[in-house]
């Protein structure tokens, strides 16, 4: 009996088959190019070798060779396609999918997810903060690292499969996750794991490359998809590893399984004034993805304007935000991420920009709205005011949720000691020393020292890795060299001061010339759209203004 490849209603068409017999062809290709044999439509939903029939909604496709000759009333695929193309049939439903059937609905079991958290590139636009470190391990919160915010939500949703992809500076990186999440056997997370995948060469060709994207990254760990503790995955998490947000991926796989979609792409409402700075989605009004278009500009910008009261937000919020923003956030079937980075798309470096747009076209692609927080931190001023946010009274992300606690390495540091102190809308992490200073919006980290004086504003002060005993600061200052921490009568405003860092007395740090952007790394300070940052383990001389 003759495979069917179903498509819509009851009509049939017989195609010629493709030349090689791995080559997985879009609809599009197969109906132009035909294709004839016996077979199944794939789990990806293209036409695989074999498949020898479509169903076309409302009318009949003839065999190729024939439909010529055909007596009945029939309409050819090339007359179909030649009014209206491929993708248009899609959207307005004339022809659709097998696998955009629904089936019935199921509880996903989080225990056949597994996650991949995206270490990052080499964070050129968080320098100098990442001269030294990773992204996902920059400080975040006085207390946190940016790992621990994916890290956190994987464990808060049942992942307890975890694979982190890096490749610059991952020392840091790797020696947190190692300190922090041991979820084998025994410990309170589960029976899962946490394992560091670094950027290796490999013998053969193309071995010697290094991650060229985010895809690539994937591409070139693709076997764990077959490792014998993966035979039970069915679903793929890909997560980036700097971003500033709380979700339930739970919720997430969830709706994906429930779509019965190849791809799930979380994304966010967004107005006009960030919309360019992201990759764009254009859905029909079941919420499938049938346009992408990375980072568009002007009249490209305005073309991707969308009813977004189909994600459920209201007429008010749909006026306000008419784009959909991806969140670099996906879900995929297990079969479909290996097919697509192994087959159909073997060059291709990076999911935003080339993976994601062009599955749109071929796959069933759907969108997930997040209508919360969400903050891509991949600047120093957006790494800024995520940070700054968080000392706010009303802040939109908090990481006091006892039912999703945000995780972190344990340090068992003493409480903190203030001396006659103003501290206003602030956060001061354990472990730290205030004397006599004022503090206001700003973010103050461990073990931070902040001597008589000090005038702090709008200000991150990551704090140190270690403590100096008050004998080893005298003696230090005896010798004209300059502590640990903050020195007396120093002021800070709209800065980032690093771990370790050492400044000095009576130094100004305020940028009062308004300098937009300039590199002194021997001096130990950069300034980055108008933010003063003062490097890791800089040393900062008595009466330094900057």
């Amino acid at each position: 009996m003759a495979a069917t490849g179903i498509i819509a209603s009851t009509s049939y068409c017989t195609l010629t088959r493709p030349s090689r017999q791995e080559a997985f062809w879009g609809v599009d290709s197969c109906l132009r190019s035909g294709f004839k044999g016996r077979g199944k439509l794939s789990s990806a939903g293209f036409l695989a070798p074999g498949v020898n029939s479509l169903r076309l909604r409302g009318n009949t496709c003839p065999r190729p060779a024939t439909a010529a000759r055909s007596k009945s009333n029939t309409l050819s695929v090339s007359a179909v396609l030649a009014e209206r193309p491929i993708e248009t049939l899609f959207q307005q439903e004339q022809i659709t999918r097998e696998r955009e059937v629904k089936t019935p609905k199921s509880q996903v079991n989080m225990k056949k997810v597994f996650s991949i958290i995206l270490g990052g590139g080499a964070g050129t636009r968080l320098n100098p903060l990442t001269l030294r470190r990773a992204k996902p391990a920059v400080p975040l919160g006085g207390a946190y690292r940016l790992i621990d915010v994916p890290m956190s939500n994987c464990i808060n949703s049942g992942i307890n499969k975890i694979y982190v992809l890096t490749q610059f500076n991952s020392t840091s990186l790797n020696r947190h996750l190692s300190r922090t999440y041991n979820l084998g056997n025994g410990s309170s997370f589960g029976d899962g794991y946490v394992e560091v995948l670094a950027a290796a060469q490999r013998p053969g060709f193309g071995g010697d490359k290094w991650f060229g994207g985010t895809a690539d990254a994937v591409r070139q760990y693709l076997w764990l998809l077959e490792d014998a503790k993966n035979k039970d995955v069915e679903e793929v998490v890909i997560l980036s590893g700097d971003h500033l947000y709380r979700m339930d991926y739970e919720d997430f796989v969830q709706k994906h399984k429930d779509s019965g979609a190849d791809i799930t792409v979380s994304c966010v409402p967004m107005d006009d004034s960030r919309a360019s700075d992201y990759g764009l989605m254009k859905i029909n009004d079941k919420g499938r993805i049938h346009y992408f278009n990375e980072k568009p500009k002007g009249d490209e910008l305005q073309s991707m304007q969308v009813d977004t009261t189909v994600l459920g937000l209201s007429p008010d919020e749909a006026k306000k935000k008419p784009y959909i923003a991806s969140m670099g956030i996906y879900v995929f079937k297990k079969s479909v991420l290996s097919k697509l980075l192994k087959w159909r798309y073997p060059l291709a470096n990076d999911f935003g920009s080339e993976i994601i747009p062009q599955a749109a076209k071929e796959f069933y692609v759907h969108a997930y709205l997040f209508n919360d927080y969400w903050e891509d931190i991949g600047t120093i001023k957006s790494f800024f005011d995520a940070n700054l946010a968080l000392t706010s009274p009303d802040s939109k992300f908090s990481f006091y949720d006892a039912a999703k606690p945000t995780y972190t390495s344990a340090r068992y540091l003493p409480p903190t000691k203030i001396e006659r102190c103003r501290v206003k809308d602030s956060i001061v992490s354990h472990g730290c020393f205030l004397r006599d200073c004022s503090v206001e919006n700003s973010v103050i980290g461990i073990r931070s020292r902040l001597e008589s004086g000090c005038d702090v504003k709008r200000a991150m002060i990551m704090g140190a890795d270690f403590y100096e005993t008050d004998p080893e600061a005298s003696a230090l200052q005896e010798e004209g060299k300059v502590p640990l921490g903050i020195g007396a009568n120093t002021k800070l405003r709209n800065c980032i001061v690093d771990k370790n860092a050492r400044i000095g007395s009576n130094v100004v740090i305020a940028n009062t010339d308004n300098v937009f952007e300039a590199a002194r790394p021997d001096e130990g300070f950069y300034i980055r759209s108008g933010i003063t940052v003062i490097c890791k383990n800089a040393v900062i001389q008595n009466g330094t203004v900057i």
